[in-house]
């Protein structure tokens, strides 16, 4: 089978088998480790290769090949037809519109399934680079929530009718 790869102007996103994911989290410094959901983590140990759903992307440049970050989809479309989106550029690489590229991406990709209505993200009210993101593309915050792992956190979404201003080359 050959693995899912979503490609824009200057990224490829690609789908990870489930010991890549795991290979990626292990290699991570501890206190990035301590972000990954421990209830992500299980579903992706239990997960077949090839789930977009389940597994996370690596965000790799095209110009020159080097992995930038990650991204991924914190689960399957649920019974109100949301999915929500994770991703993170690593320190070296932040600055360069990679996480507002990777994240338009994988939105379109969302809503590309009609059994999705709508893709909903959540970012620290103190990380305003997250935020920004979310805003450039397109998602609208529509207030504030408790995470269980990351304390209250700003709520964002967008519906398939609401368009991207960030082009999806």
């Amino acid at each position: 089978m050959d693995p899912v790869v979503i490609s824009t102007l200057r990224l490829n996103l690609v789908l990870q088998t489930p010991a890549e994911v795991i290979a990626m989290i292990e290699a991570m410094p501890p206190e990035d480790r301590a972000e990954v959901s421990p209830q992500w983590l299980q579903r992706v140990r239990a997960t077949p290769a090839g789930d977009p759903w389940a597994l996370a992307f690596r965000v790799v440049a095209r110009d020159g090949g080097s992995v930038v970050g990650s991204c991924a989809f914190k689960g399957p479309p649920d019974a109100q037809g949301m999915v929500e989106v994770a991703y993170g550029i690593d320190p070296e690489h932040r600055g360069r519109g990679y996480a507002t590229e990777a994240t338009a991406a994988l939105t379109a990709f969302a809503l590309a399934d009609d059994r999705v209505r709508f893709v909903r993200a959540h970012a620290k009210p103190d990380n305003a680079a997250s935020n920004r993101v979310l805003a450039k593309c397109g998602f609208a915050q529509i207030g504030e929530t408790i995470d269980r792992e990351d304390g209250r956190v700003y709520r964002w979404e967008r519906t398939r009718a609401e368009k991207s201003p960030v082009s999806q080359l």
